[in-house]
């Protein structure tokens, strides 16, 4: 096992962390397409704050060598020389959430060109039972002339970031493995038994594991999905959500699930993935999809919940001036991708309103290449006729509303973490 050279394609949120732990005990070549991204990490540098400063600093080597270390780098040169590659790049869904497979076919193909045998290849990206071999490995043997299962092997290990949680780190969350063949699963097994403090759970298949990927998300995006339907039912009752759910909990098997918007890399969508493989086979996903159908309705309702307040309280909706607090995808992280925050600021200006975003999070710069919208990262000095709380950064936890706000603004809770009675909570 310490003669392993490992690469690991992709450096975000999940590949980077990853690295770093290897590095603590193997020698590792970081590869990222992303020049900018590879010069950051190699001056110490993680603009996801995903792995603390003083860490990578402590992994990071000068020069791609067989030293235990980290090396980042965007030449493909440069991994030619490891014996384990694992795949770590974005799997996302297009605008009519279909999975979108290119980074990890692109990853394969650079992977494939410096493939030798006895090399094995570790996917932890998210996809469909049956990707890795049946469409991942093609690709592997078209670019390497390699014969799979003979000259080299595949596992599936899927990734359990979570990210922002300084908790429950990559090494403390218990990990799925799987391999093509007998001895290169139990390589893989070992491999991360190595650096995972948690244990491992061996997979009997890559398909077992593949599918297990994909419903650890899609259950909790059914359950969000049943909280935020009640919330809808609740509020045309007029009873608060918050109290019914704390109320049920006390029961020793209720599960504690929040209503809320449910965006971000995994849980927003996983489900899609394996709803395109139930559809290709012939077979209608209706729990899954409904649930999502929902989830993905959060934005318009909280957006158009709002406004009722505003004109409940006799507020005038065209060319008001409405906050939202926060676009991440969740608190305290700066990951903007597939956030539903979006969602409540194209309907709030669907109606016509001035929308201020603030997150102190957020990189403006990203939010404005990701959805063309100008965000600031500190509060401006005026008063809003509606303040939209939509995630609960750390930041807003203790904010003065009154110091935002006039004595007839709206004040919408979307988190349910500002005081009852000071907001109009989901």
């Amino acid at each position: 096992m310490k003669n392993h050279s490992i690469t690991v394609v992709g450096l975000g949120y999940v590949g980077l962390p990853l690295a770093a732990l290897f590095a603590s005990k193997y020698s590792v070549t970081g590869f990222d397409i992303n020049g900018t991204r590879v010069n950051e990490l190699q001056s110490g540098l993680d603009i996801t704050l995903e792995v603390d400063e003083e860490i990578l600093r402590s992994v990071l080597k000068n020069s791609n060598n067989e030293e235990v270390g980290l090396f980042c780098s965007n030449n493909p040169e440069d991994i030619k020389n490891s014996n384990i590659f694992i795949i770590t790049v974005p799997t996302p869904v297009d605008k009519n959430n279909r999975p979108v497979l290119t980074p990890l076919i692109k990853a394969s193909e650079t992977v494939g060109k410096v493939l030798k045998k006895g090399d094995i290849v570790i996917y932890e990206s998210t996809v469909y039972p049956g990707a890795t071999e049946e469409d991942c490995v093609p690709i592997l043997e078209k670019y390497s002339g390699l014969v799979f299962n003979k000259d080299f092997s595949v596992g599936y290990s899927p990734e359990r970031i979570n990210p922002g949680d300084k908790h429950h780190t990559v090494e403390k969350i218990l990990k799925v493995t799987s391999g093509s063949n007998p001895e290169a699963a139990t390589i893989i097994d070992s491999l991360y038994k190595e650096v995972i403090t948690a244990g491992t759970h061996l997979a009997p298949s890559i398909k077992v594991a593949e599918a297990a990927k994909v419903i650890e998300n899609s259950q909790r995006d059914i359950n969000i999905a049943f909280v935020n339907e009640l919330a809808k039912i609740f509020n045309l009752m007029d009873i608060d959500t918050g109290e019914v759910l704390e109320a049920a909990a006390t029961k020793w098997n209720f599960l504690p699930f929040k209503p809320g918007l449910v965006g971000g890399h995994c849980i927003g969508v996983d489900p899609y993935y394996l709803a395109q493989k139930a559809q290709e086979l012939g077979y209608h996903p209706e729990i899954i999809l409904s649930g999502r159908r929902i989830n993905d309705s959060m934005g318009e309702y909280v957006a158009s919940e709002a406004i009722k307040q505003m004109i409940g309280n006799d507020l005038k909706v065209k060319d008001s001036k409405i906050l939202v607090l926060g676009i991440t995808f969740k608190e305290n992280c700066p990951d903007v991708r597939n956030t539903k925050v979006i969602d409540v600021i194209h309907h709030l200006n669907s109606y016509r309103t001035n929308v201020t975003v603030v997150d102190p999070w957020a990189s403006p710069e990203e939010v404005m290449h990701e959805y063309g919208i100008a965000t600031r990262t500190t509060l401006p000095e005026e008063k809003f006729d509606a303040v939209i709380l939509a995630v609960a950064h750390n930041q807003f936890l203790d904010l003065d509303m009154g110091a935002i706000t006039n004595p007839n603004s709206v004040v919408y809770d979307v988190k349910s973490i500002l005081e009852k009675g000071k907001a109009k909570r989901l």
